[in-house]
């Protein structure tokens, strides 16, 4: 016999594993990423500031990811979304998101893709603690 998951319930999340939701986290974490270099490279093309096109790339990408990795990644639907946890998290990791680019374009010099190194890094670090965090605390398991 099989049972339905009511969407939304305390189970739900659960009914994804580890595995599928590492994937999942991965597939939506690699569209989200094309958004915010997307948006980063056409903001710099556009002569805005590093870290003001920084700042809204992230803003950009990071809706996309939190609005994707609720409904599929973790099966999170109705109710009352955890918003808060979530700006709480995505606070902190924008300042790591950013800072980290800022570090990384002193650190790197002037080079042809120094903004693209220095972007996959921040990327890179604040990937790994919005999994482990999404996971843990936002859409807690």
């Amino acid at each position: 016999m099989v049972t339905a998951v009511e969407a939304g319930s305390p189970t739900d999340s659960r009914s994804v594993g580890l595995l599928t939701q590492i994937g999942r986290f991965v597939l939506v974490g690699g569209l989200s990423a094309i958004v915010d270099y997307g948006i980063y490279q056409g903001l710099l093309a556009l002569g805005t500031w590093v870290h003001l096109a920084k700042a809204i790339s992230f803003v950009l990408g990071t809706t996309t990811a939190y609005l994707l990795n609720r409904r599929w990644t973790f099966n999170v639907s109705g109710g009352a979304a955890p918003v808060a946890k979530f700006m709480v998290l995505y606070t902190v990791t924008f300042f790591v998101n950013v800072g980290v680019n800022a570090l990384m374009l002193q650190v790197l010099g002037d080079f042809k893709w120094e903004h693209t190194v220095a972007w996959v890094i921040a990327q890179g670090t604040a990937t790994v603690i919005n999994f482990v965090m999404l996971r843990t605390v936002v859409f807690k398991q």
